[in-house]
């Protein structure tokens, strides 16, 4: 039976407990520091708490380290893991190479081994099974595999690994491949690959020929809808995918919430209808909350992006936000209100929020104060015209829901109490068993009365221990007693549940094995968990320092760009030691003139109806402003003044983005 893992992503500690609660198995937040995301660090108090309340479920946090490292970082990058490691945490995502250096050899003179397990961001730009090889090679334990993947690309690097892959299945979609955008450094000097995106992607630009001519005025072009695998989940773990990974480190909780409990209840039907072949990553049922959906919290609206192989229509051109959901048609507008025209089914609330597009192409929006039946009060906006189409992008009643009705996590656990009578006094032996296999027992006085009512004293024994204490959820499997029942309190049974919940508490969950690293890798025995009968989530061991064959094969005799993103020494000697000659670092060390600001598997072209190899260029189905537009043709993007050029590698099926 195989674990397949539901990793939620979390702003703070309370929102990752949100997470644990509507049904994640893992949650991955920053730190302090290095994280891809400046504005969703954590202290390591606050790690510490959340990796406590996750381990009671058999749930794991994963810390990110997913940024590039300046040489001066590197001793607080190594405090840092140690730190978190102290704290509870079960794993690293990790962008830059020298974390691995570190975690095998120490720094500045220390040694203090780094015992969890490593996990290569989706920043390493992980697409190929000989770059999946080189990875694993260097120790890593799970790969987080790039967007863009097909299902048969994601199996021909499970046929090359034998280590987890996670693979993101919701939320935003950069559109360029992960680690290797350049656009917000060179605008901005605002490095995605320290966590400062400035989300250039997101802007509106025009589309304009060399002649400066006008193609296409005021789009997002480069925006891309949300990811929503929901309905593949079966084929992505049949193709090896482990972890279903959730995007979202800044959204916020009730986003969280909506988006997990959904997922998690699709993964559920899953498990139930794959006779044992899975199974979840933590254990513990939820009861209460909400009916989840995801139409109703922030999205782009939603593509499959290339898991078929296939392309489709994948930008979110008109609106780089959230439009929501379609409701209507407005059908008059007043000083202070609007009529709509609405969709069967749909019921408008007060505090709602609206959005459409304006006749200029700009997405506007409002907020409906008072909502009856077809009419919205409400201030007004200028731009909004008969006609327009309505969306809704705030929820007001969903939203209140989702706070309301909150989902509570338990632990199943079975009591077996044991009732003995010797000289004069009655005992009671209390066992509990929780789901996971934890078991505890002890044994204390239950008085010297006997019960006149052995059956309603059974009764009430039984009603008392079939309650909660803290996360558990006792269940009465067993009473033995040979001679009547002790006449007991209520108090005193409600005693015995909350001694067994204290002990329970008190037994560990064993959520992260350690790694044995090159110390004592010799004759220790293997944790990769490969092919192990319960199939369970482990580590694999770190490698030594000599090149694997599979390393040897991605860089020997080869030359970095600045595309390997070396930014320290530590990463510079990884790359030398495995065969590399160091030919250029990092974009934001050495600006390269002539970088590749971005590679994408999105193309402008595709998009809009005009690429050479899979369109009729001459279509009278096209805008005229796009029609000949032929295959050797500049084109460029244009915002405030910048301009972009397009590169297409029709050879690759890829488009380029460099500075004009």
């Amino acid at each position: 039976m195989r674990q397949l893992e539901l990793l939620a992503p979390a702003r703070d500690k309370h929102i990752g407990i949100a997470a644990i609660d509507c049904g994640a198995d893992a949650v991955y937040i920053a730190g302090e520091q290095f994280g891809a995301r400046q504005a969703a660090g954590n202290p390591v108090e606050d790690i510490r708490e959340l990796c406590d309340y996750a381990h009671k479920f058999g749930a794991r946090i994963f810390i990110t380290l997913n940024t590039i490292l300046y040489e001066d970082e590197l001793a607080r990058a190594y405090d840092f893991m140690l730190k978190v490691q102290e704290a509870g945490a079960d794993a690293i995502i990790v962008q830059d190479l020298a974390v691995v250096q570190m975690a095998r050899e120490g720094y500045g003179g220390r040694f203090e081994q780094l015992r969890i397990p490593l996990h290569a961001s989706t920043q390493c730009a992980v697409r190929t099974p000989e770059q999946a090889r080189f990875l694993e090679g260097l120790g890593f334990s799970r790969l987080i595999l790039e967007r863009e993947l097909s299902l048969e690309q994601i199996r021909a690097i499970r046929q090359a690994v034998s280590c987890e892959l996670e693979f993101f299945v919701h939320g935003a979609l950069c559109v360029c491949y992960s680690g290797q955008c350049y656009l917000s450094e060179l605008i901005a000097d605002r490095s995605a690959n320290r966590g400062a995106c400035i989300q250039a992607c997101r802007s509106r630009y025009d589309l304009v020929d060399a002649s400066g001519k006008v193609l296409v005025r005021d789009k997002a072009l480069l925006s891309l809808k949300d990811y929503n695998l929901r309905e593949r989940l079966l084929e992505l773990a049949e193709a090896g995918i482990t972890s279903f990974k959730i995007e979202g480190r800044l959204k916020n909780e009730s986003y969280v919430r909506n988006v997990v409990r959904d997922y998690s209840l699709a993964l559920d039907r899953l498990v139930g209808n794959s006779q044992n072949s899975y199974c979840r990553g933590s254990f513990g049922s939820i009861s209460g909350g909400f009916a989840p959906d995801t139409s109703r919290t922030f999205n782009r609206g939603y593509t499959e992006l290339f898991i078929d192989g296939v392309r489709g229509k994948w930008a979110a051109m008109d609106a780089a936000k959230s439009m929501g959901e379609h409701i209507g048609t407005v059908t008059a507008v007043g000083r202070d209100s609007v009529q709509v025209s609405l969709k069967k089914g749909v019921v408008l609330g007060n505090a709602d929020g609206f959005s459409y597009v304006a006749r200029g192409g700009q997405v506007e929006g409002f907020r409906g104060d008072v909502c009856s039946g077809s009419s919205i009060r409400c201030k007004v906006p200028a731009s909004l015209f008969v006609g327009a189409q309505l969306y809704r992008n705030i929820n007001a009643a969903f939203e209140k829901e989702i706070q309301r009705q909150a989902c509570v996590r338990g632990i199943g656990a079975e009591v077996s109490l044991a009732f003995s009578f010797d000289g004069g006094c009655w005992a009671l032996d209390a066992t509990a068993i929780s789901e996971d296999g934890r078991k505890v027992r002890f044994r204390t006085e239950a008085g010297e009365q006997t019960a006149e009512n052995a059956e309603r004293m059974a009764a009430m024994i039984e009603t008392q221990i079939n309650k909660g204490s803290g996360h558990y959820r006792f269940t009465l499997a067993r009473v033995d007693s040979p001679s009547g029942l002790p006449l007991m309190k209520a108090s005193a049974l409600n005693e015995v549940r909350r001694r067994l919940a204290e002990m329970l508490d008190g037994k560990a969950v064993i959520c992260r094995p350690l790694l044995n690293r090159s110390m004592e890798a010799a004759g220790s025995k293997d944790l990769s968990g490969n092919g192990s009968e319960d199939g369970s989530i482990h580590s694999v061991e770190a490698q030594g320092a000599e090149p694997s064959e599979a390393q040897s094969e991605l860089l020997s005799g080869k030359q970095t760009s600045y595309k390997q993103n070396i930014s320290n020494s530590l990463s510079e000697a990884l790359y030398h030691a495995h065969g590399a000659s160091i030919g250029g670092k990092a974009f934001e060390i050495e600006p390269t003139p002539g970088a590749e600001l971005m590679r994408t598997k999105y193309c402008i072209r595709h998009e809009l109806g005009i690429c050479p190899l899979h369109h009729d260029i001459n279509s009278s189905d096209l805008p005229k402003s796009l029609r000949g537009i032929k295959a050797g043709t500049p084109l460029f993007l244009l915002n405030n003044g910048k301009r972009l050029a397009l590169h297409f590698d029709c050879r690759n099926c890829e488009m380029v983005v460099k500075e004009a």
